[in-house]
């Protein structure tokens, strides 16, 4: 603060003479911060009056930030008034320690406020409504993995910092500094799962084996990635239930991903019909029933007999579709239809049993 200022301060003090000591200390304080509070909520006030699209940016910035930098304001302006305040020793350096306290726990808040509303911006960009939204998904699930590992960060250096102001306490704000790189055994014992899994969340991130909406198959379960933190994942399966996993299964076991490198599937429908099917007539109603479907991408659609047994043929039809979902339910009205065009148009093509009864050799006159 200007020498000037500090002037007005010490003569703001002087005339409060005729007040006790601390009241008057106090009171110079508490004018101090209220003209500073005044003045942030005069500058936040012009910049959410910018106009235009440019100034859209300095508005949402200023919306979300004003409180902690409000909050800042008030701290400076105090604590650049606590020499001219005349308060005594012991009362300026406990003032002072709290402001400093303070001053650390507003600016990791600040922090992550900006970390947040930058990410917001930066995935503004990428739109997840798209039917071929895998680069979008992919922008979405590293921002939001990398973005809560900044606040976890950000929360332990905000903690060692405001402990580091205490002397008595300064070697724990040390330690925790250090545990990031080289903490004890004990704590390191101790934390391993969560390290493991903060670990895990960065390497998703970089390498995403799973990425936000994908179409996944976990422990024999079918659903998608609805979630992604720092320690574990949220699958939504089909019948809306949430199966809750570690975000260390996903780099230690086996899963498969149907939307890794595109959201396009091929599905398969199989049918068991009789050795009489007309498999001309049969692949002819597939494809009619196919490019009659908006389910189907355009892509793929075929049909072949993929296996033959003592009672029947078996039939194996492959189509494409966009997404799992349109994939599964292009399957079903492939099904369908063709179940309903077989018992309409060729009854004689379903699976039937066959019994040879050889009239020479069948019994005579009444059996007992």
């Amino acid at each position: 603060m200007p020498d000037q200022l500090l002037i007005y301060i010490v003569n703001m003090r002087e005339w409060l003479d005729w007040a006790p000591a601390p009241l008057a200390s106090a009171i110079v304080l508490m004018l101090v911060a209220l003209v500073a509070l005044l003045a942030s909520r005069v500058i936040t006030d012009l910049l959410l009056r910018i106009p235009g699209e440019r100034g859209a940016f300095v508005r949402s910035f200023t919306r979300a930030v004003r409180r902690p930098v409000r909050g800042l304001v008030v701290v400076v302006a105090v604590g650049s008034s606590l020499p001219a305040a005349g308060l005594p020793y012991t009362w300026f350096a406990a003032i002072g320690q709290g402001l400093l306290v303070v001053l650390v726990l507003l600016l990791g808040w600040g922090a992550a406020i900006a970390i947040r509303i930058l990410c917001d911006v930066y995935l503004a960009r990428f739109k997840t409504g798209e039917e071929d939204n895998l680069l979008a998904r992919k922008h979405f699930t590293q921002v939001g993995i990398l973005r809560r590992a900044g606040d976890i960060l950000i929360f332990m250096v905000t903690v060692s910092a405001a402990l580091m102001t205490f002397e008595p306490v300064r070697q724990y704000g040390v330690s925790l500094f250090a545990s990031a790189g080289a903490a004890s055994l004990v704590v390191g014992l101790a934390a391993r799962p969560l390290l493991t899994n903060l670990i895990a969340g960065v390497q998703i991130a970089m390498t995403q084996p799973i990425r936000m909406e994908d179409a996944v198959i976990v422990e024999g379960e079918w659903g998608w990635i609805e979630e992604i933190t720092s320690t574990y994942v949220v699958v939504r399966l089909w019948d809306w239930r949430r199966m809750i996993l570690p975000i260390s299964y996903f780099l230690e076991k086996p899963f498969q991903n149907w939307t890794h490198q595109s959201a396009s599937l091929i599905g398969t429908v199989f049918f068991y019909l009789d050795y009489t099917v007309q498999l001309d007539a049969l692949r002819a109603r597939l494809l009619e029933i196919v490019k009659e479907s908006p389910l189907w991408d355009g892509k793929v659609v075929n049909m072949q007999v993929s296996d033959i047994t003592e009672h029947t043929v078996q039939v194996r039809m492959l189509v494409s579709a966009r997404n799992a979902p349109q994939t599964w339910d292009l399957r079903c009205e492939i099904r369908e239809k063709i179940l309903v065009w077989l018992q309409r148009e060729h009854p004689d093509a379903l699976p039937r049993t066959r019994i040879e009864m050889n009239p020479g050799k069948m019994p005579v006159g009444p059996v007992a």
